[in-house]
């Protein structure tokens, strides 16, 4: 069983930054793609960003790209996501997810929003 606990959302103006952070227990071979991916009330599922553990490749949506940074740290279990230049299009309830799969399928598994495994979500607000 793996658990995901989400932390670092808040609200920041157009501009700013956070970083969010995903503590991850359970067995690293249950969760050897994790990431983050989005949702905004009425709207479907968005994949943020993905890192495959067994070799470190990542994978971001087109909107995030050149602005977010997913990384790993695996003494901590713990999964980060650094955003920076938010803008108010970013505001989203954000999860954590994880699954075990091969690394091929493990952006399009997350830019779905169907990892097997999510964190209960961190709210993400920008705006003036």
């Amino acid at each position: 069983q793996v658990q995901l606990v989400e932390s670092g959302g808040g609200s920041v103006q157009p501009g700013g930054s956070l970083r969010l952070s995903c503590a991850a227990s359970g067995h690293s071979y249950s969760r050897n793609c994790m990431g983050w991916f989005r949702q905004a009330p009425g709207k479907e599922p968005e994949g943020v960003a993905s890192i495959y553990l067994n070799g470190g490749s990542t994978f971001y949506g087109d909107s995030v790209k050149g602005r977010f940074a997913i990384s790993h740290d695996d003494a901590k279990n713990t999964v980060y996501l650094q955003m920076n230049d938010l803008k108010p299009e970013d505001t989203a309830m954000y999860y954590c997810a994880a699954d075990s799969m091969l690394s091929f399928a493990c952006w399009r598994t997350m830019e779905r929003g169907t990892p097997k495994y999510k964190g209960q979500g961190t709210q993400v607000t920008v705006s003036s």
